[in-house]
């Protein structure tokens, strides 16, 4: 195997303490890993270069006990005792990490208590009420047990829209260059930008089937070939996710394509609008209705029409519409505003000219500041936010009151060497406390150039505490934008809940941001709520929660998601000239 870096072995790391926690190994050594982990964190030199100077054992939280183990990581890729503890620990316990709300301690204590190794025990287990009479459970705690494996269950069906997009356009780029192929698109649910992704469905132009079917059903990262026809084939790639193609003749192309993209909602309302103007619309193409003839057989009668339709333009200005983007065909009221010309401009990446909300190994992340200044640099962002974590966040090695001071200076005097382009503010990302209350002292709030307020704890208050806490952080005067509002982790954990209406409202009032955390498995705040949102005149950012360099890509992702929320460019804070910002943020 190859060597491995700083990040890498921080996750081996963790995994090894939760792994001990299974067991039941002593807590001191669980701990030792913990902060072995949080130290290669946040480490800001080079760790070969550290390794090469034998200075390894001198980094606060990983000493001589875990030097060993991380020049063995770094060097080959490998470690046996890592490979043995993960064998010496049955796999169902492993895989009940998976279900929300159960930790190692829980885990170990049901596997100790009732003997439950697997999650088909464990779900009879609840059945017979064995897990609610167990010390330390109860009935609540039975209850999300079961809600977390029914959420599993559902989770494992669905990818995020980042890993579908990741997998769809490799394939996409290769089927556009065959030379069979006229046109080629994906549909579904990634077409329309969902956050999680069911399938992949690829619509193809081609007078000659058979080669393209031929390729697609080989491709190297087919895992099983489930279908293969002549115009429809089906197969499951390596990594999990089904993908269906269909070829259909150029002419019927794009109304394959729409009607493909769905969604179905969108579709009836687009057939109803074709049948009220006497046409009937579907997959084949568009065409007079004459009784009760099909779409199929007016088709092969060369009835349909019009010939002039070769675009989605042209399909939805035949019937009278303005284009639909593909984010926008959910069935609400997407038909109406093309109607009346009232479908705006969306915004796109490169309307973005920065981010707010990343993070250095100054807490949680694997970047230096200088490393991530270059990254944005290269992006040509005029820029770039750092807000890392506050002292509440323990676990991401969050900085106390003294350490953010030193860090508003060095970003000080970053911008004074003008190493770089880009311009970095002084940001933070701050707790909310249960009460609704800063996790830092005013006085140093008042030295940041924004603040960036987020909850990481205590997430089980009922809506209204929750809805209370978060718009108390809102009307604090240091607060320029909330983050990832409801705190979920798509087909992870579902996020708190909170009263969307009454916190967009204290954020109109307020001047306050609200954050759409571009990280494809938060994608928060969803993106059902922001045309709301904007009509009351809140402003969102589009912000990675970059924890390291590559974290920035993430940006697409955040505006697929302001897309589907119809956001445009003016109500995107992110888009704006650095003047316009920093006037913005001094008025704050």
């Amino acid at each position: 195997m190859a060597e491995m870096n700083k990040a890498e072995i921080a996750e081996i790391f963790r995994e090894i303490g939760v792994l001990l926690e299974l067991k039941g190994e002593n807590p001191f050594k669980v701990r030792a890993y913990q902060s072995g982990s949080r130290a290669l964190e946040s480490m800001e030199e080079d760790l070969e270069e550290v390794i090469a100077e034998q200075r390894l054992a001198e980094v606060p939280g990983i000493g001589k006990a875990l030097t060993e183990k991380i020049e063995v990581l770094h060097e080959t890729g490998e470690l046996p005792f890592y490979e043995e503890l993960k064998n010496s620990i049955p796999s169902g316990l492993i895989e009940m990490l998976e279900i929300s709300g159960l930790g190692p301690k829980k885990i170990k204590a049901l596997y100790g208590k009732l003997g439950i190794s697997t999650i088909p025990e464990l779900v009879q287990a609840c059945r017979n009420n064995k897990v609610a009479s167990l010390e330390g459970f109860g009935t609540k705690s039975q209850e999300k047990i079961i809600s977390g494996i029914k959420n599993r269950e559902a989770y494992s069906k669905r990818h995020l829209w980042w890993d579908a997009f990741a997998a769809a356009e490799p394939i996409l780029r290769k089927l556009r260059d065959l030379p069979e192929v006229e046109e080629a698109e994906h549909a579904g649910s990634l077409r329309r930008g969902l956050e999680t992704v069911g399938d992949l469905d690829f619509i193809v132009a081609s007078r000659n089937p058979g080669p393209v079917m031929d390729w697609f059903t080989g491709l190297p990262d087919v895992a099983e070939v489930t279908a293969h026809g002549e115009t429809k084939s089906s197969i499951r790639l390596k990594g999990g996710i089904q993908a269906d193609i269909r070829v259909v003749p150029p002419p019927q192309f794009v109304f394959a394509l729409h009607h493909f993209t769905g969604s179905k909602d969108h579709n009836v309302k687009m057939r109803q609008r074709a049948l009220s103007r006497g046409y009937s619309l579907s997959e084949w193409g568009v065409s007079e209705e004459e009784g009760k003839e099909t779409v199929r057989k007016s088709l092969g009668k060369g009835k349909m029409v019009p010939d002039r339709i070769t675009a989605e333009q042209d399909l939805f200005g035949f019937f009278g519409l303005h284009q639909i983007p593909p984010e926008l065909r959910e069935g609400l009221d997407e038909i109406d505003a093309a109607e009346k010309g009232e479908v705006p401009r969306l915004v796109e990446v490169n309307d973005l000219r920065g981010v707010f909300h990343n993070h250095t190994t100054a807490s949680d992340g694997h970047n230096t500041l200088e490393e991530m200044a270059l990254a944005a640099d290269e992006r040509a962002w005029e820029y770039l936010g750092i807000a890392d974590h506050s002292k509440a966040s323990f676990q991401a090695n969050g900085l106390n009151e003294e350490r953010l001071n030193r860090q508003i200076g060095r970003i000080r005097e970053f911008n004074e060497q003008k190493q770089f382009s880009v311009h970095v503010f002084a940001g933070v990302e701050c707790d909310i406390l249960p009460d609704g209350r800063l996790d830092l002292d005013d006085e140093v709030l008042r030295e940041l150039d924004y603040v960036v307020a987020s909850v990481h704890s205590s997430f089980s208050k009922t809506e209204d505490e929750m809805t209370r806490r978060i718009v108390r952080a809102i009307e604090h005067p240091s607060v320029t934008m909330i983050g990832h509002l409801t705190g979920r982790l798509l087909l992870a954990r579902e996020g708190y809940e909170v009263n969307h209406s009454k916190i967009i409202d204290a954020a109109a009032a307020n001047g306050v941001i609200l954050e759409l955390n571009a990280h494809p498995r938060r994608l928060d705040m969803d993106w059902r709520y922001w045309k709301r949102a904007a009509d009351k005149g809140v402003l969102t950012s589009i912000n990675p929660d970059a924890h390291e360099v590559q974290g920035f890509d993430y940006v697409r992702a955040g505006v697929t998601a302001a897309r589907k929320g119809w956001l445009t460019r003016e109500s995107v804070f992110n888009t704006r000239s650095l003047g316009e910002v920093r006037a913005y943020l001094a008025c704050r």
